[in-house]
């Protein structure tokens, strides 16, 4: 377990900040599987991607009938394609990593590969990530250049106690703001403090489309945001 003092410079690095130009709107599912994104943001994604999905994505199929995109849609442990109606749904039997590699018949990719895979170098991008511990690594190992082009990235984060995520939120937000999180109560966890959660959602918003509010502060609780699990006691940190 990491010394105290990696929990508080991590969590630290968590706090969203306020955007002048943001729209909060909920996409997907009321409870887990939905996420807060800035919904007047959206509308210059040319493409989706959906990172961990387990045979349902209310998310990406929303983002897809509503931007009128390809969704992309990945996960080497449930292969069953998620139903979408309305939408363009593309599945994918892999999973996401720092590199190329199969690991017990399982297929990896990096980001940076399955994006030009899919003939989608270039473009802008509305991505989302909920793939268990994966996302560190899997992040950490995507350039700069790509990052660049993704117009909001939503993330459930796990594994704090991991020392290098750190780096990883540091990198992530020199091309990001973090304008808003909350914490699984599925996942609450006193043994981690600050963070009363071991897992918690993140959405970066790109800095070339968010407007950083001059006068500074810190958002309160999102009414959007709502428990994961609605029979378990809530445990967010604001």
């Amino acid at each position: 377990m990491p010394s105290a003092n990696h929990f508080f410079t991590l969590y630290a690095e968590f706090r969203p900040v306020k955007l002048t130009n943001c729209t909060f709107e909920r996409i997907g599912d009321a409870h887990d599987g939905g996420y807060v994104m800035c919904g007047n943001l959206l509308s210059r994604g040319k493409s989706a991607y959906s990172y961990g999905v387990a045979n349902t994505d209310d998310w990406g199929c929303e983002i897809s009938r509503r931007l009128d995109v390809p969704v992309h849609q990945y996960d080497c442990f449930d292969t069953r394609p998620p139903a979408c109606p309305g939408g363009q749904p593309v599945f994918h039997p892999e999973c996401v990593g720092p590199v190329k590699l199969t690991e017990e018949g399982r297929l990896f990719d990096s980001v940076e590969a399955q994006i030009a895979k899919n003939g989608d170098r270039g473009k802008r991008l509305i991505m989302k990530m909920d793939v268990e511990g994966a996302e560190w690594t899997s992040l950490m190992a995507t350039p700069d250049e790509v990052l660049s082009r993704i117009e909001q990235l939503s993330i459930e984060f796990h594994r704090v106690n991991d020392p290098r995520t750190l780096d990883l939120v540091r990198k992530l937000k020199e091309t990001f703001h973090l304008a808003n999180i909350h914490f699984n109560n599925a996942a609450c966890d006193t043994r981690i403090g600050p963070f009363p959660a071991y897992a918690f959602q993140v959405l970066f918003v790109n800095k070339y489309i968010g407007a950083l509010d001059p006068a500074g502060g810190t958002p309160g609780p999102n009414p959007l945001d709502a428990p994961d699990d609605p029979t378990l006691p809530d445990c967010q940190s604001r």
